[in-house]
């Protein structure tokens, strides 16, 4: 039986390819229309899906889409009438998509595909919280989901149980953790639904100044973690801006400006609403727990991808295990409707190891043979070194400890917002200077953003403190006191960017403010070639942990094709670039012609 999951509309489109139970694809559809955060129907990666499985849309048993439009439909309409008319200027910006799409989903879809079969509406939490649960290595397990707006639900939190899960309680629009979030990305400058990890980044520079101001005048947070908003700082339900003029009295001044200088103000405003976020989560896991007696936690949604409060809840309790859908988004969507057609709808049933997750590594999405880089690199005149196979994971170890900065190009592209291995940038993470480096000259983004290191998993305690996988880079854990750096009085004397001229590690590249790190253990079940690199990195060198940022450039999605990752190469200052087992140095490589717009569009300045 095949079942072919999609999410779209709204952000981060997406299909799910799923036979007789196992996920056999799962992509972006960004990746293939190199549009960040596209939000139109996924044919590209509906085309790729069936590709992967060798079939056509005539071989599909369901197609499972992962909300349910009529009902978001009576949301914005319910809304509306509540707020007229000052809503009307959204209102009537959103309402020719509707009018034109989203109202005929069923149609679109079939149309789309040329398919005339079944197809199924989860709500927008049960496929979060079917693409948490399902898919986890639990048998039994609670789930709690947490994002901006699905339908009503903002939140959800229930139990699954074999092949059947159960949604317990809710929180509903407008009341929602994620759109709180979202206020303060937008209030600090940043855009929304793509810039909350900076807000998450920027956050141990600042001090938790407003946690108390937003806990008594914005929220009304109870013990059990349900919370209500306090919608008159807000503007989201009828404007076009997420935060209004009460809302800048109250702390102090309008937004920022995007890409103006960053204050000490606005560290302080993403350390507080960081900190909101976190005791929400807590006392949300604390009652869940004990409602449910349940040992393990899954987790997914929009929210689930902060990772400093995954690891902090990890840390401190109360459930012994926590897995979170690495697609935790609305891409995620398309493939936890997939799996909800096949467990809940088809009933079928579903096995968990207790160890084992259904992802396997996440490393879904397109792959490319070396005859096909080969042939592609040929036909371009690109100069390159084709290595041997056995020989190319020891040269790469070899460039990154010269301190040279490699694009990593290797097997089935992530499914998901994180590199792991699959489509890398990654360096020396025992460099001082490489933070800044990879920063600037190849990422082209804020200086304070932190790197995230990959660590052979076998020997992630050895350098943080951490006692457990963590596969898809969504904990973070302290780099262990033995490794750190103490700060010396004066260094303890600064604040806010220029914590970032201080060596805190022996890993300083992946090391954050506060000596945090957010950690992807590599396996060698699921990522033998890039474990036998580190591998070979820790042997020669010493080091069994690397930097690891995605292979983009700020504002694009992450390359998918050896074209993507060639010209992202030679629009940065990477120093090589490793396809399959192609090596290219880029002393060799012709100038990039056609191309001489790239550096306004990115610059930061």
């Amino acid at each position: 039986m095949n079942i072919l999951g999609i999410s779209a509309f709204y952000h981060d489109s997406a299909a799910c390819l799923v036979r007789d139970g196992v996920i056999v694809a799962a992509a972006q559809e960004e990746r293939f229309t190199r549009k960040k955060h596209d939000q139109n129907f996924p044919t590209h990666a509906v085309a790729y899906c069936l590709s992967e499985a060798g079939i056509t849309a005539k071989d599909l048993e369901c197609v499972a889409f992962y909300d349910k439009p009529l009902l978001k439909f009576e949301r914005i309409l319910q809304t509306y009438v509540a707020y007229a008319p000052s809503g009307i200027s959204s209102f009537i910006k959103a309402m020719p998509l509707w009018i034109k799409k989203k109202l005929w989903m069923k149609d679109q879809i079939q149309q789309a595909l040329g398919y005339q079969g079944t197809v199924v509406f989860p709500e927008h939490h049960e496929s979060h919280a079917a693409s948490a649960f399902f898919p986890s290595p639990f048998s039994e397990a609670a789930f709690l989901t947490m994002d901006g707006v699905g339908e009503w639900a903002t939140t959800s939190w229930g139990t699954g149980k074999d092949n059947k899960l159960r949604i317990h309680a809710e929180i509903l629009f407008p009341h929602s953790l994620g759109l709180l979030y979202s206020a303060f990305t937008y209030y600090t400058g940043f855009k929304v639904n793509s810039g909350e990890y900076k807000v998450m980044g920027l956050a141990p520079y600042g001090r938790p100044v407003y946690k108390d101001l937003i806990l008594s005048k914005l929220m009304d947070l109870k013990d059990d973690g349900s919370f209500r908003m306090n919608m008159e700082y807000f503007n989201y339900c009828a404007g076009l801006t997420m935060t209004n003029e009460r809302f800048d009295r109250l702390m102090g001044g309008p937004p920022r400006k995007p890409e103006s200088p960053l204050t000490q103000r606005d560290m302080d405003l993403a350390r507080s609403v960081q900190d909101v976020t976190e005791e929400v989560v807590f006392r949300m896991a604390r009652h869940i727990h004990k409602e449910t007696k349940q040992k393990n936690l899954c987790l997914a949604g929009g929210v689930s991808l902060n990772c400093v409060a995954n690891g902090k809840l990890l840390r401190e309790g109360p459930f012994e295990n926590l897995w979170i859908q690495p697609a935790s988004g609305d891409a995620g969507g398309a493939l936890g409707a997939a799996l909800f057609a096949w467990h809940q709808w088809a009933d079928k049933p579903r096995t968990a190891d207790g160890k084992n997750d259904a992802l396997r590594g996440s490393y879904l999405g397109p792959a490319f043979s070396d005859d096909q880089v080969r042939t592609y690199l040929a036909g371009n005149g690109i100069p390159f070194t084709e290595l041997p196979a056995e020989k190319t994971a020891e040269a790469v170890a070899d460039l990154i400890a010269a301190e040279k900065v490699i694009g990593w190009f290797q097997g089935r592209m992530e499914f998901g917002p994180r590199a792991l291995g699959a489509r890398s940038i990654i360096g020396d993470a025992r460099s001082p200077r490489m933070q800044e480096v990879m920063n600037l000259k190849i990422k082209f983004r804020e200086s304070f953003r932190p790197f995230a290191p990959s660590v052979l998993s076998e020997k992630v305690s050895e350098y943080f403190e951490i006692d457990r996988e963590s596969p898809y880079m969504l904990l973070v854990a302290q780099v262990r006191k033995e490794r750190q750096r103490p700060m010396s009085e004066t260094e303890q004397k600064l604040f806010g960017l220029d914590l970032l001229k201080v060596t805190r590690s022996e890993i300083p590249a992946i090391t954050h403010v506060d000596y945090s790190a957010r950690i992807q253990t590599v396996h060698k079940e699921t990522n033998p070639r890039y474990h036998e690199m580190i591998s070979h990195f820790d042997r020669k060198h010493g080091c069994a942990v690397i930097i690891n940022t995605s292979f983009n450039v700020r504002g694009e999605p992450i390359v998918c094709t050896p074209q993507d990752a060639y010209r992202c190469f030679m629009r940065t200052n990477m120093d090589f670039l490793v396809l399959g087992n192609f090596l290219l140095d880029k002393k060799d490589q012709p100038e990039l012609t056609g191309d001489t717009d790239w550096k306004k569009e990115f610059e930061l300045d």
